[in-house]
């Protein structure tokens, strides 16, 4: 080799490896995605098959609509503790508003579909429109606003059923939520759906650009001119809009409305964003990203399903794997911050 083409791959591999080093947070979940994948596919013959990635991607749905929301809100530096609560009390909302059965010893008010579906999307709503009021208005941390609308989404959650079960909720939510077209799940198709629909917006639209500048540099966005408090309520009301959406669905898919449903939804949906590399910091990543995170931790749980692990040593793992995911994201930030200087 001459010295000159020694001398451009040194160039060019030097070149390579801040570009890698950037690209880290995207490159790292991928990586994992397909190292999980062709783990568990070799270990159990039943994973590789179209049936069982029909079941991934019907088990992330819920979790994804969610996902789509809290994306926009960590995207802005910001964090929102109470989306599960949100989508646990718009999905016995909507139930509370349907004419249940004779059993169900629930004393609720039974509304037309349209108009239990209306009401419960204005009820997550206006949830989110606290958050943002706290977060923009009265300056409460995000932490500490919805971790006290938590509290307060599963109070109602519990005065509305007062610990019974309901079950019936409006005929498009039950289709939706239950149903299938073509061999297809509705919920994978809507989780589908509003994943794009998220990508889209935050891809190319002015309000996306806003939601990147707020969280890249806020003091530049608003040295700029830019309403920083109207995109900080704007995303704190799509997070509870979608965390709503996800648990009507998810009440519908799951069979019943009841308190605590859905719990686990809160640690699955911030860890779906943020293993798949998008910032806590804010400014870097997007849906494509969340789109990365689900798929792993779909992967991670149905495979662990299939080898028969220990289901106290899966909830290991994935812990493990989230703080992997978060090592990876401060050390990103750090490189990034390394390189600004």
């Amino acid at each position: 080799m001459s010295s000159e083409t020694a001398l451009a791959t040194g160039q060019r591999a030097r070149g390579l490896a801040p570009f890698l080093r950037s690209q880290m947070r995207n490159i790292a979940p991928f990586l994992t995605l397909i190292f999980l994948t062709a783990f568990f596919a070799f270990a159990s013959p039943s994973f590789a098959t179209l049936d069982n990635l029909g079941n991934i991607l019907t088990q992330v749905s819920v979790t994804g609509i969610i996902a789509v929301g809290l994306t926009f809100v960590i995207l802005c530096a910001e964090i929102d503790l109470s989306i599960a609560s949100i989508a646990n009390v718009t999905g016995i909302a909507v139930a509370y508003f349907t004419l249940q059965e004779s059993y169900v010893n629930i004393a609720n008010i039974p509304l037309p579909g349209a108009v239990a579906i209306i009401l419960s999307l204005l009820l997550c709503a206006l949830l989110g429109l606290v958050n943002a009021l706290g977060l923009t208005v009265i300056g409460i941390p995000s932490f500490i606003m919805t971790l006290a609308m938590m509290q307060i989404a599963a109070g109602i959650s519990a005065l509305l059923v007062r610990g019974q079960i309901a079950y019936k909720v409006p005929s498009l939510i039950t289709t939706l939520g239950s149903g299938s077209i073509g061999g297809i799940p509705w919920i994978v198709i809507v989780a589908a759906i509003m994943l794009l629909g998220g990508h889209l917006v935050l891809t190319y639209t002015r309000f996306g650009r806003y939601v990147y500048m707020v969280g890249g540099n806020r003091e530049a966005a608003e040295y700029s001119g830019l309403n920083v408090k109207l995109i900080l309520g704007a995303v704190m009301v799509i997070s509870a809009v979608c965390s709503g959406i996800g648990g009507m669905l998810g009440v519908a898919h799951f069979g019943s409305a009841q308190q605590n449903e859905f719990d686990t939804y809160l640690l699955d949906s911030i860890a779906a964003v943020v293993v798949g590399g998008t910032s806590l910091f804010g400014g870097r990543g997007g849906i494509g990203n969340t789109i990365v995170g689900l798929f792993v931790l779909g992967v991670l749980n149905n495979g662990l399903d299939h080898v028969n692990i220990d289901s106290f040593l899966k909830i290991l793992i994935r812990g493990l794997i989230l703080l992997a995911a978060l090592v990876i994201n401060v050390y990103a930030q750090r490189l990034r911050e390394k390189a600004a200087e």
